[in-house]
């Protein structure tokens, strides 16, 4: 399929011919549109939904007795959870009530947004800096609180920590307050198949912005028996993986997910989530220059020259393989390993996919070039040749330059 190339919309970096994976429920239409603004394809693939708790719930008792008898400390971890507390207590008539109880109370809150929900509420917040985890805020909070002081607890949708135990080790009463609750996904069907895309090598990416959604897609995967094929691919570094804070990469190292391959921006929200893995994404965006002649692999599209083509998962990673060693031969069984891992691939596989990569390309399938025996490469006199058709001079045959950029 030829398609006309299209200038990026801005001097955001281009995600063209990229697959991304979603797998939030809270704003998942708008960091789609934020990706799908760069270019990019959406996959969506929910694997959590967070429901607010209802009346039935001890969040109304809990309400009651903050009431009445008001903590000393209050430790607020998200600010969806903060909001959520608050406004049930307006929607039972208790807000104002509630508000009053913790005027005098010391308010400590996990990361920015637990902070911004903290001063729009109108509560004294006593350590509000941007201390990411749980973990952190306990470990300074514990020297300052003597035995027997009340400390409430507003936890995030898992319905609670390990590390309240610490809290209650040091002497601490805690009372834990849960205003919503993450469950998995009422259909998984999306999930799947996001799974099964990333198996197969058709997603560049995935985005996280709760561990829980990662436990979940764990979880999903085991009930397809899948879920060693899935964490072999995030683990191996082949897809770029955004967490859109520690907290949430915590989940994903817990898998066996080495940090250093985590994508988590400085700034803990969705939009910096959004830039940071664009930003390593277009940098997997492979371009051989030989003799002026531009080609680029960006995901699953080629372009030559500004034609490009859009290509199938399997011809995009037989591409890739070629363009990664353009400067030799590539042998049937790497292809063959590249394009298909873990099958035992057999040689006339490659010959055929190869066959029908160069239909795809027309004119340009003259650059892959088959060497008898061994294997496949493109060429640089024939690409030269092609870059220089109807030009006046050229460049000497041989001279090849590939970049990542």
């Amino acid at each position: 399929m030829l398609v006309a190339p299209e200038p990026p919309a801005s001097s955001e970096a281009s995600l063209r011919g990229f697959v991304i994976g979603i797998t939030a429920d809270r704003r998942a239409d708008e960091q789609a549109a934020l990706f799908e603004r760069r270019g990019a394809t959406v996959l969506y693939g929910p694997t959590i939904r967070t429901l607010p708790v209802g009346e039935e719930h001890a969040l109304r008792r809990v309400t009651a007795t903050t009431i009445a008898e008001p903590p000393e400390v209050l430790i607020a971890t998200t600010g969806i959870g903060l909001r959520s507390w608050l406004g049930a207590a307006d929607s039972w008539g208790a807000g104002p009530e509630l508000l009053a109880a913790l005027e005098n109370t010391r308010v400590w809150c996990r990361g920015a947004k637990a902070l911004a929900a903290a001063h729009i509420a109108g509560l004294s917040v006593d350590r509000g800096d941007s201390r990411p985890t749980l973990a952190g805020v306990i470990d300074s909070l514990i020297p300052t609180i003597a035995p027997g002081t009340r400390v409430a607890v507003q936890v995030d949708g898992s319905g609670g920590s390990e590390e309240l135990a610490r809290l209650r080790a040091a002497g601490a009463v805690v009372t834990t307050v849960s205003a919503y609750e993450w469950t998995q996904a009422t259909d998984a069907g999306p999930a799947t198949r996001l799974i099964r895309a990333v198996i197969a090598g058709r997603v560049d990416a995935v985005t996280f912005t709760v561990g829980a959604a990662f436990d979940n897609l764990v979880a999903l995967a085991a009930a397809e028996g899948r879920a060693a094929e899935l964490l072999v691919v995030l683990r191996s570094g082949a897809v770029v993986v955004g967490c859109v804070g520690p907290v949430c990469a915590a989940a994903l190292e817990r898998h066996g997910l080495d940090p250093v391959r985590l994508t988590v921006p400085a700034v803990h929200r969705l939009g910096p989530l959004v830039r940071a893995v664009a930003e390593a994404v277009a940098a997997r965006r492979c371009i051989v220059e030989i003799a002026g002649a531009q080609v680029t692999l960006t995901g699953a599209t080629f372009e030559v020259d500004g034609r490009c083509y859009a290509l199938t998962e399997v011809e995009a990673r037989l591409l890739a393989a070629l363009v990664a060693g353009s400067t030799g031969v590539v042998a049937k069984t790497d292809l063959a390993a590249a394009v298909w891992p873990g099958e035992n691939a057999d040689p006339h596989r490659v010959e055929v996919t190869v066959a029908r990569l160069r239909r795809r390309l027309g004119p340009d399938g003259v650059l892959i070039h088959s060497v008898r025996r061994r294997g496949y490469t493109l060429r640089p006199a024939d690409i030269l040749a092609h870059a220089t058709m109807g030009r006046a001079g050229g460049t000497e045959a041989g001279e090849v330059r590939t970049e990542f950029a």
